[in-house]
């Protein structure tokens, strides 16, 4: 039956309704006795950050398209085994960065793109704040979120993908060393290096520390 299962990439916010308003303890107990809406219901809170992981390693966003979508299946057939040892996205987000990287290691994947506004979008919580209304302020703003983009594709892998997961999906030390299954003190060293880099990376092209905020 579930190989007819489709999970296109679906909106971060749940629906409205009280499947919305649950736990995610809730909602795993409601889908592990065959409650597809509150599968949905996570899968609807969960699936962007998923993708962000995915495209964070496959580099393409058809790939991490594809790799989500593998991953929510994987996840919905396994869910009867899962035992909340972890947070339901820790686990997903094990689940999709393997195949992200298996697929990776296959060489399954479109040459690198070049980060435009989109992709810078997709990745900088800052984002998410409205353009200032002075043409001046936001070229600069567009300039430091593209630099910003540029700079966190210099990191090495574990610096990048640890920092990207405490500064923009706000994983605490523990949670970050959890789902990357590493010590808290590995988290805490790859985090100051990383920060110490961008931070390098921006001054050495005349961004101050206060206008990358």
């Amino acid at each position: 039956m579930d190989a007819a299962i489709s999970f296109g990439r679906l909106p971060g916010l749940a629906r409205t309704g009280p499947e919305a308003a649950r736990s995610d303890i809730e909602l795993i107990q409601l889908a592990q006795a065959n409650d597809h809406v509150a599968f949905e219901t996570l899968v609807r809170r969960y699936s962007e950050r998923a993708y962000r992981a995915a495209y964070r390693v496959v580099r393409d966003q058809q790939a991490a398209e594809e790799v989500l979508q593998e991953a929510l299946i994987k996840a919905y057939r396994a869910l009867p085994r899962f035992e909340a040892r972890s947070s339901f996205y820790t686990w997903l987000y094990r689940i999709t960065v393997n195949l992200a990287l298996d697929r990776r290691r296959r060489g399954k994947r479109a040459p690198a793109v070049e980060w435009d506004d989109a992709i810078a979008h997709e990745i900088d919580p800052r984002s998410t704040l409205p353009e200032p209304a002075n043409p001046e302020v936001a070229s600069l703003r567009l300039e430091v979120r593209e630099l910003v983009a540029e700079g966190i594709q210099t990191l090495p892998d574990g610096q990048r993908e640890v920092l990207l997961l405490r500064e923009v999906d706000g994983l605490s030390y523990e949670e970050i060393a959890d789902t990357m299954q590493i010590s808290k003190g590995t988290v805490m060293s790859r985090l100051h290096y990383a920060r110490k880099k961008m931070m390098a990376f921006l001054a050495a092209r005349g961004v101050e520390p206060e206008d990358a905020l």
